[in-house]
C-alpha cells in the first residue's frame, strides 16, 4: 500500500500524522510526505490542518474518496481510526493526558477532547535515547497523582521535561512546586490569560520562588476580551516580577504586533519598557501609523 501524508500547517511535528506514519510503516507500507502531486497515485491520504485560515488548502483534498481530512482547523469531530489512534510513535513528544477541566471560551480543547483523562505514561513517548521530552498535555496538574508519576519517570531516566502546553498556575500547591523544582526541565510555562488572575499569579510566583524556581515563562493572551491597556498591565506586572512573557494573539490585529515583538524577545522585554521600545527611530512612523499620534504619545510613558 502507498500512503500520502499531507501536513498543511503544523508548527511542530504533527502527532496525528506521525501516528499514521508509524502505523503504516510497521505494516510495510510505503509512506510519502507532502507530495500533493501523488494524490492520484496512492491508496490512502491523511491530511491535517491546524489553523482555520488554511482550511481551504485542506478542502482541496475533498475530491479524493480515499482521503481522511482532520485537524482543529478543518473539523474538530474527525478522529483517526482506533487502531491508528492507539499507536505510540515514540518521537519524544506527545500527550499523557487529553482534555481539560476548564471551559475557556477561546480554547477548542473542551469541545475537541472533553474532560481530562489519562492516556499514557511518559515512557510511552520516549525513544529510549533522547534527553528531553516535549509534553503537549493541556492541564496535567488537574491529575496531580499522574503528574507526580510523570515527574518520577523523568527523574529516574534523567529526562528533561518541556511542558509545552503550559501548566495551570491556579492548581499549584507547595507539593507540586517542590516536584517541579527537583524534576529536570526546560523553563516552565504558565498562562496569564485574564487581568483577574493577578492575585493567583502572584501566589504562584511566590510558591515557585520559595522552592528555587525564580523565573518562568507566562503566556499572555491578547486580542480576545482585553484592551491594549489591560494587556500592558499584565505584561508590566510580569516584568516587575522578573518573569518572562510570551504574547499569544487570538486575532492578528496591527496594534498587537508591536506588543508581541517587544515581549516575545526576551532580551528586549527585560531591558526596556514598552514605551522605550516604541522610541526606536526606524520604526517611529510605523508605530504612529498604527496607534495614531495621540495614542502613541500616551504609550511612550507605558
Amino acid at each position: 500500500m502507498r500512503v500520502l501524508i499531507i501536513d498543511i500547517d503544523s508548527k511542530i511535528p504533527n502527532l496525528a500524522l506521525k501516528k499514521a506514519e508509524r502505523y503504516h510503516l510497521d505494516r510495510g507500507d510505503e509512506v510519502i510526505w507532502d507530495m500533493s502531486l501523488m494524490a492520484n497515485q496512492v491508496d490512502r491520504i491523511y491530511v491535517s490542518c491546524v489553523f482555520r485560515k488554511n482550511r481551504h488548502k485542506a478542502e482541496e483534498y475533498e475530491v479524493y474518496p480515499h482521503a481522511l481530512i482532520g485537524g482543529s482547523g478543518y473539523d474538530l469531530k474527525v478522529t483517526l481510526p482506533p487502531e491508528i489512534e492507539d499507536v505510540t510513535p515514540r518521537i519524544n513528544m506527545g500527550f499523557t493526558t487529553r482534555g481539560c477541566i476548564r471551559q475557556c471560551g477561546f480554547c477548542v480543547v473542551p469541545e475537541k477532547e472533553g474532560g481530562i483523562r489519562i492516556v499514557g505514561r511518559l515512557l510511552d513517548l520516549w525513544d529510549g535515547k533522547a534527553n528531553q521530552i516535549t509534553l503537549l498535555d493541556n492541564n496535567i496538574l488537574a491529575v496531580p497523582r499522574h503528574f507526580v508519576e510523570v515527574c518520577f519517570q523523568a527523574l529516574l531516566n534523567w529526562i528533561r521535561l518541556d511542558f509545552n502546553g503550559g501548566l495551570d498556575h491556579r492548581l499549584l500547591t507547595r507539593e507540586i512546586a517542590v516536584m517541579l523544582a527537583v524534576t529536570p526541565h526546560v523553563v516552565y510555562k504558565f498562562a496569564y490569560d485574564r487581568p483577574a488572575y493577578r492575585k493567583s499569579v502572584n501566589r504562584a510566583i511566590a510558591l515557585l520562588k520559595a522552592v528555587g524556581i525564580r523565573q518562568s515563562t507566562w503566556y499572555v493572551l491578547v486580542g480576545y476580551d482585553t484592551t491594549l491597556e489591560q494587556d500592558l498591565q499584565r505584561l508590566n506586572h510580569l516584568r516587575f516580577m522578573n518573569q518572562r512573557a510570551f504574547v499569544q494573539r487570538y486575532v492578528m490585529r496591527p496594534e498587537l504586533n508591536p506588543l508581541a515583538r517587544w515581549a516575545n524577545q526576551r532580551h528586549m522585554f527585560a531591558a526596556m519598557t514598552f514605551g522605550q521600545f516604541l522610541r526606536e527611530p526606524r520604526k517611529r512612523d510605523y508605530y504612529i501609523g498604527i496607534y495614531g499620534r495621540e495614542k502613541y504619545e500616551e504609550l511612550l510613558a507605558a
